[in-house]
């Protein structure tokens, strides 16, 4: 039976990892018409355009502080909100984006923008079954999770490789069967929009900007070990 969660359009940040978690489970089994409806928020005929909207709606009933900045979504308790959209057989249905190439890479892992994005993550499942209309889709049980050892381990394997090919301007070679879990993409509307971008040889290109992405292979492994997979 879906819960009720608190009106308003704006809700404060949390300000514990327990506050937040608490605020995700009041929304399991809630559809999106009902939190747009909380929220003032008119729902999309299509998220074709607008992949975003999901998790904008749910950053602002949860009370996420960052918005476009590169920062975790959640400031004061230093929490990542990533959205889970899920198929009609409940697995992940797409990559899911991480943040955007910097133009300055970080110097170690630990100081990377991809590691700060998910060495703590608030996971929310949604559905995304094409045959379920937008505002009937429901949301999923939250997972509070951070990276294991061996995850980690991979995870940042990958970040080296492809740190070290954008570095070397090997954009050409870059495609989106590098790395395990971790793969880079173009990230733009189209391949029109370019930015210029200048390698350790200090040689100009313009490229397509580019954005971290998580394979649904890892995601799925995430749901696993939520125990949400059976």
């Amino acid at each position: 039976m879906a819960k009720t969660i608190v009106k308003g359009v704006t809700t404060p940040p949390p300000q514990t990892e327990a506050e937040l978690l608490q605020r995700a489970h009041h929304l399991a089994g809630i559809s999106l018409n009902e939190i747009a409806q909380q929220c003032n928020l008119a729902i999309p005929q299509s998220l074709q355009f607008k992949k975003g909207w999901v998790g904008q709606l749910l950053e602002q009933i949860l009370g996420a502080t960052a918005h476009s900045k590169a920062k975790p979504d959640f400031e004061l308790i230093d929490v990542e909100l990533k959205t889970l959209p899920l198929n009609h057989k409940l697995l992940p249905k797409e990559s899911t984006f991480v943040c955007t190439v910097p133009q300055q890479m970080a110097l170690n892992w630990r100081n990377s923008q991809v590691w700060k994005k998910l060495k703590r993550v608030l996971w929310i499942p949604v559905e995304a079954s094409k045959t379920i209309p937008i505002a009937e889709r429901r949301i999923g049980t939250p997972i509070l999770w951070s990276p294991g050892e061996k995850q980690e381990t991979i995870l940042q394997q990958d970040w080296q490789e492809l740190c070290e090919m954008l570095t070397l301007g090997q954009y050409a070679q870059l495609t989106a069967r590098h790395g395990t879990y971790l793969q880079c993409r173009p990230k733009a509307a189209h391949s029109q929009i370019l930015k210029n971008k200048i390698d350790q040889q200090g040689q100009s290109h313009f490229i397509v900007p580019r954005g971290f992405y998580l394979r649904t292979s890892f995601t799925t492994q995430v749901l696993q070990d939520a125990q949400l997979l059976y």
